[in-house]
């Protein structure tokens, strides 16, 4: 095949950029990170199918087929895509609504979640609807997270402390439900779960620095370090064997998980379920696809590679269609596997081809091994999960950067905390569009004046500059339309009438990209209001985009084409302001 197709082939498989390119020293690295990934993906697989409401070998066989869907289609070459906490979390909360979990129609209706997650993703990408996540903003989608990871570390509470729970959908009825059963705990198993979390915590943070301090070799840190979630599952399956504490302790097992390849599915085809699970299904296909594009996109920016927003929701509706169909659940890209997979060495999407190879070996021959792992033990791989989760630094930052957005931060984390996770999210897009709207609507306006000995023109509030009583020069620091104008208006009409000797008024429109049709007409009548009053209008420094817009009107001849300045200063000049 000509090399001028294959390149246009490669817009839409983009598998043939690295394929095609395939170097024998990228394997080492794509072996490594793949085998690395699955065995952290094991055990995060089976305890996020628990999170999600369903068996835990839904988790290992959402993480075959979209692994090998995704590297094929998707543009990232180290994005690990798989099942994730939050969108477990919001599949329980949009399923469990509908159905009891564990059970025939819950498990239905996670494929028929999967399939419509799968659907909007595609679409969004082939019609090139990526810019729709630009409505989650990074205040809302923080906000979000934190409460969120919050939500599902008290939620794993009560396989931590052994806890028999009514079902509820409120965080605030999940924390009295919990105080409340607190002294039914059942000590071994909290003995089993606090010690999993202390584990699994110094293999985050502290095993890593003690390694380098011994001279460990660095290719051997990483498995070492990433490994500590499946030893402590293997350990503490073995524990509970051979200590029977399963019958002695009345310790929660994970019990019998079926052996085999994923069937082949079909979801069903049900308008009405349909409907009852978009909102859920628009909400993972917008969150899980910023999860996916930021860590992608952070990433790919250190080895100078591209990633095509649209072309990742193909490939990630593509991982979600697989996934309905071979008995899965929504996916999406992982942060923490993702970043382990960069630093494993992951050179290709081969290194997630291995990962789904091994994942699909476990459930091949490897699945009875874990009859025995205590349910604590995948709630304490969720804990220490989901708490990097947890970002508070943005608050803190954002909060003394911009008010607005760590309002819309903490409207979002109090929403999803107090109303749930879908309202949660609704909540937050709104009071950040709300906000947004309030702050466009008081559009920054400064009246300058000329720093002296030059041609530039400067804040009178900020800068000694020099000013003419006869020329008021104002400039605006804001796009103007229907919200934003009538603010305009006023101050304008309100400086006017401080100045007794004035004649004429420059508007400065250097910031302004955009004009719409309610704001043009108020400032033609504002502008005749003026004229009629004596003081003649100005215009300077038009974009021209924007100039091409009031083209197509008469605005400009009725303003008069010779009012209109390249800058500023050509305008005080003609002015008679030297």
């Amino acid at each position: 095949m000509p090399l001028h197709r294959l390149t246009h082939l490669s817009r839409y498989l983009p598998f043939l950029k690295w394929f095609l390119e395939y170097r024998s020293q990228h394997l080492i690295g794509d072996l490594m990170a793949g085998v690395i990934v699955a065995i952290m993906l094991v055990p995060q697989g089976m305890a996020y199918a628990l999170l999600a409401g369903l068996p835990p070998q839904i988790g290992l066989y959402a993480s075959i087929m979209p692994l090998i869907l995704y590297a094929l289609l998707g543009t990232s070459r180290t994005l690990a895509v798989g099942p994730v906490a939050i969108v477990s979390l919001l599949v329980a909360t949009g399923v469990g609504q509908l159905a009891q979990p564990n059970t025939s129609e819950y498990l239905t209706l996670a494929m028929m979640l999967a399939l419509l997650v799968g659907i909007l993703q595609m679409l969004m990408g082939v019609v090139r609807l990526g810019f729709l996540v630009n409505f989650l903003s990074h205040a809302v989608i923080s906000g979000f997270t934190s409460a969120a990871a919050i939500i599902i570390g008290f939620s794993q509470l009560k396989h931590l402390f052994g806890l028999q729970l009514p079902k509820t959908e409120s965080f605030p009825e999940l924390l009295q439900e919990i105080w409340q059963h607190l002294p039914q705990r059942n000590s071994i198993t909290l003995i089993l779960g606090l010690t999993s979390l202390v584990v699994l915590l110094v293999f985050n943070h502290q095993l890593q620095p003690l390694l380098k301090k011994l001279g460990m070799p660095q290719n051997l840190i990483l498995p070492l370090t990433r490994g500590g979630p499946l030893l402590l599952v293997l350990v503490n399956t073995v524990l509970v064997w051979r200590l029977q504490l399963h019958e002695v302790a009345q310790v929660k097992i994970i019990g019998e998980i079926r052996a085999g390849l994923p069937p082949l599915t079909l979801p069903t085809f049900d308008l009405k379920s349909w409907q009852a699970l978009m909102p859920t299904a628009v909400a993972i296909s917008l969150v899980g696809f910023m999860e996916s594009i930021s860590v992608a996109k952070s990433l790919a920016s250190k080895r100078r590679q591209k990633i095509d927003a649209n072309q990742e929701l193909i490939g990630l509706g593509a991982a979600n269609l697989s996934a309905a169909f071979t008995g899965g659940y929504p996916v999406t890209g992982g942060l923490s596997r993702t970043m382990v997979n960069f630093s494993a060495g992951a050179n290709t999407g081969l290194a997630s081809i291995i990962t789904a190879l091994l994942i699909a070996l476990t459930v091949l021959f490897f699945t009875p091994l874990f009859y025995f792992l205590p349910q604590a033990v995948l709630a304490a791989i969720i804990i220490v999960a989901v708490l990097n989760l947890i970002d508070f630094t943005s608050l803190q930052r954002m909060w003394q950067y911009n008010r607005a957005d760590a309002a819309s931060l903490l409207i979002t984390f109090g929403a999803v905390l107090g109303l749930g996770i879908e309202a949660g999210i609704l909540v937050g897009v709104l009071a950040s569009l709300c906000l947004y709207l309030w702050r466009t609507s008081h559009p920054h306006l400064a009246v300058v004046g000329r720093i002296e000995g030059s041609e530039h023109f400067r804040n009178v509030l900020r800068n000694p500059v020099k000013t003419y009583p006869h020329v008021l020069a104002i400039r605006v620091d804001e796009s103007l339309y229907f919200a934003n104008i009538k603010a305009l208006e006023d101050y304008v009409l309100h400086a006017v009438s401080h100045i007794s000797d004035l004649q004429h008024l420059v508007l400065i429109c250097s910031a302004i990209n955009f004009i719409d049709a309610s704001a043009l007409e108020t400032l033609e009548a504002l502008f005749a209001d003026l004229n009629s009053a004596g003081v003649r209008v100005y215009l300077a420094e038009v974009k021209g985009p924007v100039m091409d817009q009031l083209e197509k009107t008469d605005f400009v001849e009725k303003l008069g084409r010779e009012r209109i300045f390249l800058s500023t200063h050509q305008a005080m000049l003609a002015l008679g302001c030297n």
